[in-house]
């Protein structure tokens, strides 16, 4: 069950991950033809326009239909990592310094396999820095593993964007 769930919070946040404006803020016919309109439903119906006709990939591709590919993508939520589903589970692994839920956000912020042992001992040498209190948030949790990666030599490499 448990790995179930893992995967589950995984593949949500993977797939809830999005660049702001891929090709451009005018990118497609959807924009064009939603054009000054706003709203969630607007926004929608435009992106199903792009994305089933696929002309922002052809406008990307050849300088067309408003798309540019010059300027960086850029994502403006949340980190994509979210504990909160397995919190209990992340918390009892990084207090021993093992499990499958610690392993499981180790492989899904990319940490490769030779170094997994260092991150699932760094986040358990630091849980009192992650786990100050009883009713700590997800959003100190993630914050305070970057943070803990940042700091050490090995780990810093995932949590630089490239």
């Amino acid at each position: 069950m448990k790995k179930i769930l893992i995967s589950a919070v995984l593949l949500t946040a993977s797939s809830s991950a999005m660049a702001v404006a891929p090709g451009g803020p005018n990118c497609g016919w959807g924009n064009m033809l939603f054009e000054g309109q706003t709203g969630t439903a607007s926004h929608v119906v435009a992106s199903f326009t792009n994305g089933s006709t696929f002309n922002n990939t052809f406008g990307m591709t050849f300088g067309t239909n408003g798309c540019s590919t010059q300027g960086s993508l850029t994502y403006g939520g949340k980190e994509m990592i979210d504990v909160s589903l397995i919190m209990d589970e992340f918390t009892e692994d990084v207090a021993r310094g093992d499990g499958e839920a610690i392993t499981a956000v180790a492989v899904s912020i990319g940490v490769e396999e030779q170094d997994r042992a260092n991150f699932k001992r760094s986040m358990h040498d630091n849980f009192d820095k992650m786990f100050p209190s009883e009713d700590v948030t997800t959003e100190h949790v993630v914050q305070t593993m970057f943070e803990v990666m940042e700091s050490d030599e090995q780990l810093a490499k995932y949590t630089v964007a490239e």
